[in-house]
Order: structure tokens, then C-alpha cells, then sequence
């Protein structure tokens, strides 16, 4: 009869024996009481008076589903995102709250459509790392009391309709066109300034001008060899422009 009374305690004793992995806490309760935690490791309890509850402290992600919400500028967009969470106090994740996974997961959902209303449209989509520290520092805030870390919260994809997609194209060829007249504006303003000033200082030196016309004459001949080319030597010309002056000069004279 001992003999059994002494199996009976043994196998007691060994019902009450657990392992907690490397990344798991134990709650034990005694009698619905929280006596503390225990873990990892090998650990014993009181068979029937005290129970375990075993809580993951591992890094979590969850995926949140695309949620259909409107912009500040009335723009219906769709957005998904990814949360990353970890349990940094069991006790008060498994005794504060009754899921604090479902809890977790409906508040990002919910400050996610809510910051999201705060923006317009193009503050979505250029500036999301603003919007994921925002994010990020709200629902880490509210979760803080279930002792839960929000370690990352990041904005997965943007999906507008399509109409303001083809109206976002238009508005970018757009700009894309200004750009390019503009700088096409400013290459022939520089190229003037520069022929400009060439020609200033060739006019200096007529033997720059014979080279130039030598150089013209060269490039026309690689270019199109079937072309005839008149050359007018350079002092036609300035002899043309001297008689231009002195007929000029006779006129303004006053007649007797």
C-alpha cells in the first residue's frame, strides 16, 4: 500500500514538471491567482492548483488587409501595410487585455485608415516614411499598457484608381515637357551669348574671319561634296561696307 501511495506522489510530482523553450514565459496561476513567471527552462508547478499559460516574446508580423479609405482631398485609395511587434511584458499581454494579438492588429488597422484621412494624396505617396513614424508612434503609445513593443510599421502598397492614375501620367508628361523646353530655352540663350561674343572676336581680326570662312568651306565639302561653293573674299566685303558708309555720309550732308 506504500508502495502505491509512493507511485501516486512520484507521478504527482512529475505532472507538474515543464520546459519553456529559449523564446517562450510561462504565466502560472494558483488558484486564478498570477504568481509570476517562469521560464525558459525546466520549471515545476503544483499539479491541480496551479496552471500555465505559455506566451511567444518573439519578434511577430502581421499583415494588415487592405483597407479602402478616402485622403483629405476626397481621393478613395486602397492601402496595405506590415506591423512588427513583440510581447515585452507577458503578464500584463496575457492579464490586461483578452487577445492582444486581435488587439494589436485592430488598432494599426484603425490608425492606419485614420492617418491616412489626415493626408492628401500626394503626401501618400512621396512621403511615406513620415506617415510610418506617425503611425508607428501612435500605436506604439496605445500598446505600451499591454506590454507590447511596436518595433516597425511600414506601408506595404498604394493602390489609387485608375482614373487618377491616367490624370497623375498627364500632370508628369506635363511637367516633363516644361522641364525640357525650358532648359531647351536656356542651351540656345547660352549658344547665342556665345555667338555673340565670337563674332565680336572675330570682328577684331579679319584674319580669324579668312579661317573661319576656310573651316565653313572644309565642312561643307565632307558634308555635301556635290555643293558649289562661291567664296567672296573678305575684302569685297569690306570694301562694300566702306562705300555703304560713304554713300550714308554724303546723304546726311546738308545741301547748299
Amino acid at each position: 500500500m506504500l508502495l502505491y501511495i509512493l507511485l501516486l506522489v512520484v507521478t504527482l510530482l512529475l505532472t507538474g514538471i515543464r520546459v519553456a523553450q529559449e523564446y517562450e514565459r510561462a504565466l502560472v496561476f494558483r488558484l486564478g491567482r498570477f504568481t509570476g513567471l517562469r521560464g525558459p527552462g525546466l520549471y515545476w508547478i503544483i499539479p491541480f492548483i496551479e496552471r500555465q499559460q505559455t506566451i511567444d516574446i518573439r519578434t511577430k508580423t502581421v499583415d494588415l488587409e487592405q483597407q479602402e479609405t478616402i485622403t483629405k482631398d476626397s481621393v478613395t485609395i486602397k492601402v496595405n501595410a506590415v506591423l512588427w511587434f513583440r510581447v515585452v511584458n507577458p503578464a500584463d499581454a496575457i492579464i490586461k487585455v483578452a487577445n492582444f494579438n486581435q488587439a494589436v492588429y485592430q488598432l494599426a488597422v484603425t490608425a492606419l485608415r485614420n492617418i491616412i484621412g489626415q493626408n492628401q494624396l500626394d503626401e501618400v505617396l512621396r512621403g511615406r516614411q513620415e506617415i510610418n513614424a506617425a503611425l508607428l508612434h501612435i500605436v506604439d503609445a496605445a500598446t505600451e499598457n499591454w506590454g507590447v513593443k511596436i518595433e516597425m510599421v511600414e506601408i506595404k502598397d498604394v493602390e489609387i484608381p485608375e482614373s487618377m492614375q491616367r490624370a497623375m501620367a498627364r500632370e508628369a508628361e506635363a511637367i516633363r515637357e516644361k522641364r525640357a523646353r525650358i532648359i531647351k530655352a536656356e542651351a540656345e540663350l547660352e549658344a547665342s551669348i556665345k555667338l555673340t561674343q565670337g563674332a565680336l572676336e572675330m570682328e577684331k581680326s579679319p584674319i580669324a574671319l579668312e579661317l573661319r570662312r576656310m573651316q565653313m568651306l572644309a565642312e561643307i565639302g565632307i558634308d555635301n561634296n556635290t555643293t558649289t561653293v562661291v567664296l567672296i573674299p573678305s575684302e569685297f566685303t569690306n570694301a562694300a561696307k566702306s562705300f555703304s558708309q560713304m554713300v550714308q555720309q554724303q546723304g546726311d550732308r546738308p545741301t547748299a
